[in-house]
């Protein structure tokens, strides 16, 4: 086995070049799953994925679903063997605002150790990383577990047709863990595996006030304003120390255990480290919590946008007759969406004056999850992460949500394995987007590893 797998990562070292031209390949298609114009670029992107997943000797096929094609691909090396799925997603963010872009987002260009360009990082790259660690392996006959690929289109629009699907193909998509490249590194030098996962639910309230909008001298005093009302209901989600105000809110957050603790200390991340990233003169939150527990392991609500009356140059003196907020809150273990829901209604049912009226969009949501870091994959990860590295990998909880990751666990029954190999810096969701290219090609060495690790 040795052999072969020196061989495979050889292999992988060899082509390099022919990797980075594929993904290339890839990145240049504006897989833009929000935006309509972009539907055919989705299906091109689908089929380059099943025709390079079929190329390397997998059984690939693009199955249709309500909006844009889901990948699935499988190799089949014994019923006796561990199977493992790869997760990926095809999709990628809107380019906007494009004046920000160096150079074109959908042009990949190397400049010194970085790819740029759209989904370089988020996730194309670690998608041809999986694909590659596969390949690589196959080659030289190193693969001695059972692979399934599941590559999605909708990930950046909420992935409406994932559960679905998943729901309907159990038998196609079972396996005994999950592999997720979706998360990523601290930085190129420390070797990251992900134990965590928050959750999320989000909501759009909408408040109405008068059938129309009103003059203000004429009005004001005897109509109640929605955007006041809007302000005070918003406000009053949290406590003056930082806390979340929804009754029940905190009643199943899980607690840190004294190991968490001390892992979580060990992350090269510090006060000074979110004030160079941000800009702010000052960190703000929970109290009783350091900076890196609030951002992994506390809940937290966050107010996304508002809107109301008039948003032009100069003034315009009304009474808006409507008022919009958007919310998000990120979910810790423990906390079900259905029941933050209920927290949602109850405060909003207790704030809101009958002045006006109001509506909710229903909230959305998927539940926060956690990893055992005893896990059999975990334990490979690990192993695979120290051999490229040379050192142990840090542990960190994400404050991010992945919801495919809840909903594979809840439909399916399967634990995920985290890890990805974009760095903070990456640019992802914003101008600029780019990939290290030195750590992502650790990274396949990586993959290769962990699959001839998982054979243990």
């Amino acid at each position: 086995m040795t052999n072969n797998l020196n061989a495979a990562l050889q292999y992988a070292h060899d082509n390099h070049e022919t990797t980075l031209r594929e993904l290339k390949e890839l990145v240049v298609i504006p897989s833009v799953s929000t935006v309509p114009e972009h539907a055919a670029d989705m299906y091109t992107a689908a089929e380059w994925l099943e025709n390079k997943l079929t190329s390397i000797g997998l059984q690939a096929q693009v199955f249709k679903t309500k909006k844009h094609p889901i990948v699935f691909a499988e190799y089949k090396f014994s019923p006796d063997a561990p199977t493992v799925l790869i997760y990926g997603h095809y999709d990628v963010q809107p380019s906007d605002p494009l004046d920000l872009w160096e150079t074109d987002p959908f042009t990949p260009e190397i400049r010194g150790e970085y790819l740029y360009g759209r989904g370089t990082s988020d996730m194309k790259g670690q998608v041809i990383a999986s694909i590659k660690a596969i390949e690589a392996l196959l080659e030289h006959n190193s693969l001695k577990v059972n692979v399934k690929f599941m590559i999605e289109g909708e990930e950046e629009s909420g992935s409406p047709s994932l559960k679905p699907f998943l729901e309907s193909h159990k038998d196609l998509l079972a396996a005994d863990i999950a592999l997720n490249p979706d998360t990523g590194m601290m930085a190129p030098d420390i070797p990251t595996i992900t134990l965590g996962l928050r959750g999320v639910a989000h909501f759009e309230l909408i408040i109405h006030g008068p059938k129309r909008d009103l003059h203000s001298g004429m009005f004001g005093g005897v109509v109640h304003n929605p955007a006041q009302v809007m302000c005070d209901v918003l406000s009053g989600m949290h406590n003056p120390d930082g806390s979340v105000a929804l009754p029940g809110f905190y009643d199943k957050v899980r607690t840190l255990t004294k190991e968490e603790k001390e892992e979580l200390a060990r992350l090269p991340i510090t006060d000074d480290t979110y004030l160079q990233q941000t800009g702010i003169p000052k960190l703000w939150g929970e109290p009783g919590f350091t900076p890196v527990e609030r951002i992994g392991a506390r809940p937290t609500l966050e107010i996304n946008g508002m809107y109301s009356g008039y948003l032009g140059e100069g003034s315009k003196t009304i009474i808006p007759s409507y008022a919009v907020g958007k919310v998000s809150l990120r979910l810790v273990p423990n906390q079900d969406p259905a029941e933050v829901k209920q927290q949602i209604m109850d405060y909003l049912e207790s704030k809101i004056p009958d002045t006006v009226t109001w509506e909710i969009k229903p909230p959305r949501g998927a539940r926060a999850s956690i990893v055992d870091r005893d896990l059999p994959a975990t334990i490979a990860l690990r192993d695979a992460l120290k051999t490229v590295w040379e050192k142990d990998p840090v542990y960190k909880l994400e404050g991010g949500s992945v919801p495919v990751v809840g909903a594979m666990e809840e439909i399916l029954g399967m634990k995920s394995v985290l890890t990805g190999f974009g760095l903070p810096g990456d640019n992802i969701h914003s101008p600029n987007e780019r990939l290290h290219l030195p750590t992502w090609k650790n990274g396949i060495d990586t993959l290769i590893h962990f699959f001839v690790n998982m054979t243990y």
